[in-house]
């Protein structure tokens, strides 16, 4: 309004700017999620590092480790650097063209005043409106650098919140008390990993497990044991057939209610969190009272070691169960497990990290959780699932013998070689 002609010649330079300012933070914020991932793999290194201490010293790796962490600090140092730099020359930037802007109105200014178009007042006025405007761009590009750097931290944050789950966690049928068995069948199931979608590790896969029976699943390592169970309690779906529990394809339950009321897992390293061992067992079931917690201890053999303890339940276990043994972790885990009465119960080499005698305790504690319940076993060891109702042998992800103990034995086969290799051989 003050001077129509030196707005619009101000004016003729912003689309300029504005396409220059965008290409260069455009370059900025890929520079900054660089250098943002750089951070997280140094971080990473020392993390590793730091949780495997007893390794790294037992190889006496000390220097290695360092080295490999000096390598990728330099790295992260020399990318924020480069993004320092170029947040500084944005900014060098836009206050030189922010200036500039002040000279040319003055040049246009002193131009219009000499052809009397314009009076020393409304030059002054006009000035002072753009210098106005000028301190507020100013202040503007002084927050650049911590947007980009708030951009591209938060992209990779709002990339995972915006993840959309492959399954849901809720929703679907659910069984009644009254209905729930546990049979379980896998109908021409054929699966492969979404990593690794062109190698199956389970084809054309037929099984069933009837309820209140025991099914041990063995086999050499990479034949798709521990698969059948992640299949079990839908970690993951399968890619054709089906897998039905009491004739209900579990696609079509309510995920949450299958693995908190139907399915216990107990696996070969438990996770215990960092609080006292009756909230570890209490997770099991929330809702469950301390009387309860005690007798799914008592069951899984765990309650004498615990009321030993000088503060029996509420001795905290420490990050990741540290202060416990791998018996005793494994004895909460089972204990955690039967809190919540499963249907179900999933043993994926539950004993194979276990010492001879904590895994006769474990193996004791794992019988009484059997009782009235599916089992599904998987283990290396042949001899704790020799009572098995039902021996599979996987090879290749295809069952090529199925029966007891006993039968298999006689047949000489695929569980006879694997029985064989594991007999001691006496010293002579």
């Amino acid at each position: 309004m003050i001077s129509p002609h030196m707005t619009f010649i101000t004016l003729l330079c912003v689309p300029t700017v504005v396409a220059v300012g965008t290409i260069f933070g455009g370059l900025l914020r890929s520079t900054s999620r660089k250098a943002q991932a750089q951070i997280e793999k140094t971080t990473a290194v020392a993390d590793e590092a730091v949780s495997n201490i007893r390794t790294v010293r037992a190889f006496g790796m000390e220097d290695q480790e360092k080295e490999l962490f000096d390598a990728e600090a330099v790295l992260a140092m020399i990318l924020n650097e480069n993004l320092g730099f170029g947040i500084g020359w944005f900014q060098a930037g836009t206050n030189l063209f922010l200036n500039g802007m002040v000279l040319i109105t003055l040049y246009m200014g002193g131009y219009l005043l000499s052809t009397d178009k314009l009076s020393p007042g409304e030059l002054m006025a006009y000035l002072m409106a753009s210098q106005t405007i000028q301190r507020s761009l100013g202040q503007l590009s002084m927050l650049f650098g911590s947007v980009v750097r708030g951009v591209a931290a938060g992209s990779r944050i709002f990339e995972y919140m915006n993840l959309q789950p492959t399954m849901a966690l809720r929703g679907g049928k659910i069984i009644s008390e009254n209905n729930l068995k546990g049979d379980i069948e896998f109908n021409n199931v054929t699966f492969a990993y979404p990593t690794r979608q062109q190698q199956y590790v389970l084809k054309n896969f037929n099984l069933k497990i009837p309820s209140g029976k025991t099914l041990a699943i063995v086999g050499a390592s990479g034949n798709g044991k521990s698969t059948v169970v992640a299949l079990i309690e839908r970690f993951y779906d399968v890619n054709c057939g089906a897998i039905t529990l009491d004739g209900h394809d579990i696609k079509t339950l309510d995920p949450s209610w299958l693995r908190q009321r139907v399915l216990g897992l107990i696996s070969q390293e438990p996770i215990l969190f960092g609080t006292s061992i009756v909230e570890n067992i209490r997770y099991g079931r929330p809702g469950a009272s301390d009387e309860e917690v005690k007798e799914a201890a008592k069951l899984a053999n765990a309650h004498d070691f615990i009321s030993n303890f000088p503060q029996g339940y509420d001795t905290m276990v420490g990050e990741r169960g540290v202060t416990l043994s791998g018996g005793q972790k494994q004895r909460i885990a089972i204990a955690r497990a039967l809190l919540k009465n499963p249907t179900v119960l999933l043993l994926d080499e539950a004993t194979s990290a276990l010492d001879t005698e904590s895994e006769k305790v474990v193996q004791n504690a794992l019988e009484n959780a059997k009782k009235g319940r599916t089992v599904v076993v998987i283990a290396h060891r042949l001899s704790t699932i020799q009572n098995a109702d039902i021996i599979v042998v996987l090879n290749k992800g295809a069952i090529v013998e199925m029966g007891t103990h006993e039968e298999l034995t006689r047949k000489r086969g695929y569980y006879w070689s694997l029985t064989y290799q594991q007999q001691e051989v006496p010293a002579g």
